[in-house]
This record gives structure tokens, C-alpha cells and sequence, in this order.
């Protein structure tokens, strides 16, 4: 039986517009997360990744975001019934987040140091000068050169590469159960990407933390993911183990997205493309497929019918497509 961690359920986060119009950011949300896995969630760019992040350590903005209803049950506990204290608590130290924007994440008046130390003095019994060895330790993990003077500058002083690699250690600082990371390679040029995303690896190997990677980058889940999940439309279209998803995609949106990245043993075939662009959450029918206006299969029942989630032969692959019986006949090895 497997052994989950993080078990997401009928999650809904809503935006509210200055005319009162809602907006489905997160729109029925389900998914789970076995301990130690490293697991991708992939999506264009308004498919709700990181606003359905932000909604299970509980950070959306009220006005206007607000959690509507579902559950998220982390080690046993649904983290939608704890107070405000109480969450307070669990972030950072039992569940910590790499956020994208790094320069809005950082406090501009307090020294990189200080704010890596005040994590540690937080969530774990060190004292103020252990917690500053630590912070140097951990700054020199990712490759921040001269961590003894860097400790003590502010991140105005940071290049953006170095302000994401100083959240990374701030993220990676107390071990915790569960890593979120929001793009976290984004400012970091490719190497040190690499660096990076080897770093955060040996952490799950070494202290069995679970990885979620929120990422647009197929070639990075490749290379490290052991399930990933595809959400469009504010919810879960296919998920499953990478190796399944990669080579016998159920789901249009899926195989668009893989035959889209460029390939070297295809050398002068055009790049597909996904026509269309990401749906408005707030005009798409809620009892329809959100994928449907952009689906090349789209007929009837995708615009008056919400596909339901189905598994697909054995394991964990499941896919949510009226078409997937014939459209699941495509192998893309």
C-alpha cells in the first residue's frame, strides 16, 4: 500500500474580480504524493501550479483569493482545519517552498544571513551563533562564493541568480518532510541549474524529503521526476510515472506538450504547436472539458460534459479525457 504524504482533495481556489466575476485558479483539485518521490507537476503558464501551491501551505491572498473548499491532508493532519498559529509553525519546517521570485520573496532589510538564521532559530533549538555557521554552510552548498562576507549583505546586493540560490538554502535550511519548488531554477543560468537540481536531489536521497517541482521544463522532469502530473484548467488532466507519461501519453494536452519540445534525432521537422491559448477560468462552463476550445478532438459532449478521472490499465497512470480510448493509442518512445 502505498505510503502518502501529501493527499490533495476536491481543492477549489477562487479569484474574485472587481466586477464579482470568480475565477476558477484552482478548480477541483485532487492528487496525492507518496513520501520521498520526487514528483512534477507540469502546466503552461495560468494552469493554476502555483496558485494550488499556495493554497496547500495556505499563502493565497484574501481579498481576493480564497479558498473555497477541499482538503489537504499532510502525514494525517488536513492542514485546512489548523489555526493560523498552528500553520505558522509547519511552514518552513515541515513543509517549505522555493518561491520563483526571489526578490519578492527575500526581506530587503534584513541580510541574507539573518533571514536563513532567523529559520533556523525558528524552527529548530540552535542558538543565534550556530544558526550563523549554519547559514554560511548552507550558502556555500549552493555555490554562493565567499559565503563568510556574502552572510552579511543584503539581498539588494545579490545578483538574481544568487538571490534564488540564497532562498534555495533558506528552503533547504530545516530539513523539512515536504520541498515545494516553484521554478526554482529560473534566474540560474545552466549549469548552475544543473547544480542546483543535483543539490536538491542528494537532499531528498539523504533525508527522505519529498519533492514537488513545479516547472515548465520537460528535459529537468526527465531526468529526475519519479511521477509527474499535468494540470490544465485548475485541476489534474494526467498523472502517473514519468517513464508511462512520457512514452503513452492518454491526454491531447499532454502529448502537445512533449511533441512540442525540440528533439535532436528529429533534426528539420517543425516544432507542434498547441493552437490557442490557456483558458479564462472565469468564462470557461464549469460542466465542460476547460481543454475543449484548444482540443483538435473536441466535440458535444467535451463542451457540456466534465470528463471524469479514470485510471489507465495498472498503476498509478490516470487521465480525465472523453477521447482517451483512441486518442491512448499513441506511442511517443
Amino acid at each position: 500500500m502505498a505510503d502518502h504524504i501529501l493527499e490533495v482533495k476536491h481543492l477549489r481556489t477562487h479569484f474574485i474580480g472587481e466586477g464579482g466575476e470568480q475565477v476558477r485558479a484552482v478548480d477541483d483539485l485532487s492528487y496525492d504524493v507518496e513520501r520521498g518521490e520526487f514528483c512534477a507537476i507540469i502546466g503552461e503558464s495560468g494552469s493554476g501550479k502555483s496558485v494550488s501551491a499556495l493554497s496547500v501551505l495556505r499563502l493565497i491572498p484574501y481579498p481576493p483569493g480564497l479558498i473555497m473548499e477541499g482538503e489537504v491532508i499532510f502525514d494525517g493532519r488536513d492542514l485546512m482545519e489548523l489555526s493560523d498559529d498552528e500553520m505558522e509553525e509547519l511552514r518552513g519546517k515541515e513543509i517549505s517552498m522555493i518561491f520563483q521570485e526571489a526578490s519578492a520573496a527575500l526581506n530587503p532589510v534584513m541580510t541574507i544571513g539573518d533571514q536563513i538564521a532567523e529559520a533556523l532559530t525558528t524552527h529548530t533549538d540552535m542558538g543565534d551563533k550556530e544558526a550563523h555557521d549554519k547559514a554560511i554552510e548552507l550558502l556555500r552548498m549552493v555555490d554562493i562564493p565567499n559565503p563568510e562576507q556574502r552572510v552579511k549583505q543584503y539581498p539588494f546586493e545579490f545578483s538574481g541568480g544568487m538571490q534564488q540560490r540564497a532562498m534555495i538554502a533558506m528552503a533547504m535550511s530545516c530539513k523539512p518532510k515536504i520541498l515545494i519548488c516553484d521554478e526554482p531554477t529560473t534566474a540560474l543560468d545552466v549549469t548552475v541549474q544543473a547544480q542546483v537540481l543535483e543539490q536538491i536531489n542528494h537532499l531528498r536521497e539523504t533525508t527522505g524529503t519529498t519533492i514537488i517541482l513545479i516547472t515548465h521544463n520537460l528535459g529537468v522532469v526527465a531526468r529526475y521526476a519519479d511521477s509527474v502530473k499535468i494540470m490544465y484548467g485548475g485541476k489534474i488532466v494526467e498523472e502517473g510515472e514519468t517513464n508511462e507519461i512520457f512514452h503513452h501519453p492518454h491526454h491531447p494536452y499532454t502529448s502537445g506538450l512533449i511533441k512540442a519540445v525540440p528533439r535532436l534525432d528529429r533534426d528539420g521537422e517543425s516544432l507542434f504547436t498547441i493552437e490557442g491559448e490557456p483558458p479564462n477560468m472565469a468564462t470557461i462552463p464549469p460542466d465542460s472539458c476547460a481543454f475543449a476550445p484548444r482540443c483538435q478532438f473536441c466535440d458535444e459532449i467535451c463542451k457540456t460534459k466534465r470528463p471524469e478521472t479514470v485510471q489507465v490499465g495498472e498503476g498509478r497512470h490516470t487521465c480525465a479525457c472523453h477521447h482517451m480510448q483512441d486518442f491512448g493509442k499513441e506511442d511517443l518512445s
